[in-house]
């Protein structure tokens, strides 16, 4: 008797082994990936932090970071500290850098103390503090990381995305965009404010550095509206820690 292979149990059967097939190969492939992935982000994370410094590969209007053969080395050379703030105790750890925002915001929801990681960089005799930050878009999540001298005054940032709309929201991680922050003063009159992204703004040229304000992004009101909510409710965060450096 031969074997009918279109009966309804032959096929759940067909389909249960090839998911188990398929699945296995897929769990292979990402154990074999896996620390291939994480270097990756560990340079990617890298790089960010440089660009913010001001530490990149820039030229005219275009953005381009530190070649990846060279983030190692200039990691090393630029950032001098890296610290771990958890409430009033501060710490030194050479793997701030892999602390991970999200799971740190979610478990300060919680009740727990959220470790906060702020990395000490020098370049031309400056000090620079970058500080990791994570909020929400129009579509999904948004971070970036923003260079801070000792007074909280902006000297660069970097933002991606995972989803925002390509022309629009995405456009956060343009250079005309980004660019703008430099020198925006996150405090006014000794209190933090942090920076709005302002569709009302009336200093399209940026040339106001003291208004907490930068121009907003044509068609992009609600990123916008998630990286000023980002950079307040994050950047809040480090105030303590600022104030001991006065």
């Amino acid at each position: 008797m031969s074997k009918r292979t279109d009966s309804n149990g032959y096929t759940l059967l067909f389909a249960i082994g090839m998911v188990l097939v398929v699945g296995s190969l897929l769990a292979f492939t990402a154990s074999s990936l896996k620390g291939r992935i994480d270097a990756n982000k560990k340079i990617e994370r890298q790089q960010n932090i440089l660009y913010a410094m001001g530490v990149n590969d820039n030229e005219g209007g275009s953005l381009a970071f530190v070649e990846k053969s060279k983030v190692q080395s200039e990691f090393s050379k630029y950032i001098k500290k890296q610290l771990v703030i958890e409430g009033s105790k501060v710490s030194e750890d050479n793997k701030a850098y892999l602390i991970d925002v999200k799971k740190q915001q979610t478990s300060a929801k919680a009740g727990n103390i959220r470790k906060l990681p702020l990395f000490v960089g020098e370049k031309d005799g400056k000090a620079f503090y970058i500080a990791p930050i994570r909020g929400k878009g129009l579509w999904d999540a948004i971070w970036g990381f923003v260079a801070m001298d000792k007074n909280m005054v902006v000297q660069g940032v970097f933002f991606d995305h995972k989803g925002e709309t390509a022309g629009l929201g995405a456009n956060i991680k343009q250079r005309y965009f980004m660019d703008d922050f430099a020198g925006e003063d996150l405090m006014n009159n000794g209190s933090f404010k942090g920076i709005t992204v302002a569709k009302g703004n009336n200093d399209p040229k940026n040339e106001e550095k003291n208004d907490n304000e930068v121009d907003a992004i044509a068609g992009a009101t609600i990123t916008g509206d998630g990286v000023s909510a980002m950079l307040k409710s994050e950047l809040r965060q480090y105030v303590p820690y600022f104030k001991t450096l006065k």
